[in-house]
């Protein structure tokens, strides 16, 4: 599945949960029932993907852990937040260069409703 069809599929998935669980719930909750929808829509995902990190020779092993990628494709950052700043953007945009993947989806599960807390971000590689 191409990038573009998988970010639609993961809005889906993503506002189906909000829809059942609302906002004000933790991180951890939200991932966990995410994952949980992206299985029974027969999407592929891993979460807490460690991401290694480098600078002029030193490694860092784990230097991250992404909350969620779909399709090795799609890289999903997670947020319970008040809104949503330009430093959660970054940060998404940090771990697309990170981890060679060109689009990411920044949710924020604080909002009434979850089209007010979707940010796509793109990596131009």
């Amino acid at each position: 599945m191409e990038e573009n069809a998988l970010s639609h599929a993961v809005l889906g998935a993503a506002l189906e949960v909000h829809r059942f669980l609302g906002p004000g719930l933790l991180e951890s909750v939200y991932r966990q029932a995410l994952c949980r929808e992206l299985t029974l829509q027969g999407l592929p995902w891993r979460a807490e993907v460690p991401l290694a990190a480098a600078y002029k020779g030193l490694s860092f092993d784990v230097a991250y852990r992404l909350d969620i990628v779909v399709g090795e494709k799609v890289v999903l950052e997670l947020k319970v937040a008040e809104k949503l700043l330009p430093v959660h953007e970054a940060q998404l945009l940090s771990y697309l260069r990170l981890s060679r993947k060109r689009l990411g989806l920044l949710i924020n599960f604080n909002v009434p409703r979850l089209k007010q807390g979707v940010k796509r971000v793109v990596n131009g590689l």
